[in-house]
């Protein structure tokens, strides 16, 4: 199991107020937040990996096409889940790149949806069940 992932944003109140709001949808908690870096974990004592945010000490745009982080998936446990992430989404006015959908090329069931946070680092919430 990965312990913990870390990403540089260039806005670190932006992404704190961002994730603040997507997490808890994708079954995570915030683990600590200081006025130089924020993380969560996965919610409720649950195994898994953590997520932790730095300011960015370099300018330059992101891009998931280059080297580096291609996108974050959260497993969910009902297609409820990946709708409701789905919602806020659109809620929050981020770019969707996928509606929610079953997506026969991965291994079924595989239902997810995906869209952009407000760096342009691709998110996934995709459930591997076939339940709501």
């Amino acid at each position: 199991m990965m312990g913990h992932i870390g990403i540089n944003v260039p806005d670190l109140r932006a992404a704190k107020a961002y994730y603040d709001r997507v997490m808890p949808l994708l079954g995570m908690e915030e683990f600590f937040s200081a006025a130089d870096e924020f993380a969560y974990r996965p919610a409720n004592g649950k195994p898994g990996t953590f997520l932790f945010f730095y300011p960015a000490r370099e300018e330059g745009g992101y891009s998931r096409h280059r080297s580096g982080l291609q996108h974050l998936a959260f497993m969910v446990k009902t297609r409820t889940a990946v709708r409701a992430a789905h919602a806020l989404a659109v809620e929050l006015g981020a770019p969707v790149l996928h509606e929610p959908q079953e997506f026969p090329q991965y291994p079924p069931p595989y239902y997810a949806t995906f869209w952009l946070d407000p760096f342009g680092i691709m998110l996934e919430a995709v459930c591997h069940h076939a339940r709501d």
